[in-house]
């Protein structure tokens, strides 16, 4: 990638890195309980990787 990036394409790749966080930790208990114990990863919408997949940015 080169050295120097634009403003516009900073903020478009800021938007994906943000897409593909887990979700909070609070959404476990709302959903499922106390009780269960889940990852929060499950909750995430879009989950991808820089290696698996990449974006057109």
């Amino acid at each position: 990638m080169a050295r120097f990036k634009h403003l516009s394409k900073k903020l478009r790749l800021i938007k994906y890195g943000k897409r593909t966080r887990w979700a909070p930790f609070w959404t476990v208990p709302k959903i499922y309980g106390t009780g269960r114990r889940v990852h929060p990863g499950r909750h995430t919408d879009v989950k991808r990787s820089w290696r698996r997949t990449k974006i057109k940015a």
